[in-house]
């Protein structure tokens, strides 16, 4: 069998949450962030701050206070993500609420070189919060576009191969 289809539907899940906390913290940490049911809807880039590890891992962003998705907390805190890692191999959408929390343990802990030009007063920036991100379902593909292309090329031959198995590329992980 050219596709591997023998994969359990856990381990799919475990596979596939593996690889979205890998790209998350490490050379794609991007969301486009938004609110849900508010009247400023628009998702907008925030950089994802990641704290703890396994089980214990939290997503954090800072934000300014003035900015509709800090505002709009009172009418809704259901957000979204929408997450795409720098290789285009994952791509998620992630459910949860958005809460102000402005730990100060948790900002120095956080706080970094890529954070500190937005905020001119620095961690004590008047304008400066904490938003943690309490994820409830993320839905997460992986990309099967080598699969697409070597069952074309495959198919182009006169041969036949084992069409791919797309549920071994998509889960829905509790997060």
């Amino acid at each position: 069998m050219f596709f591997n289809n023998d994969k359990t539907d856990a381990q799919v899940r475990e596979d596939l949450e593996a690889k979205l906390w890998k790209e998350l913290g490490s050379s794609s940490p991007f969301v486009m962030l938004g609110l849900e049911g508010v009247e400023d809807s628009r998702t907008r880039p925030m950089t994802v701050q990641i704290d703890g590890e396994g089980e214990n891992r939290t997503i954090y962003f800072f934000a300014d206070k003035r900015e509709s998705l800090v505002t709009e907390l009172e009418r809704s805190s259901r957000a979204v993500a929408a997450f795409q890692s720098k290789g285009h191999d994952i791509f998620a959408h992630i459910h949860g609420n958005l809460v102000i929390d402005n730990d100060r343990a948790v900002i120095d802990r956080l706080w970094n070189s890529m954070i500190a030009p937005w905020y001119e007063g620095g961690k004590d920036d008047p304008n400066l919060v904490l938003l943690r991100f309490d994820t409830g379902m993320a839905n997460i593909w992986e990309n099967a576009g080598a699969e697409h292309l070597v069952q074309a090329a495959i198919d182009a031959l006169g041969g036949k191969a084992d069409k791919p198995n797309y549920e071994d590329n998509r889960a829905d992980v509790q997060l």
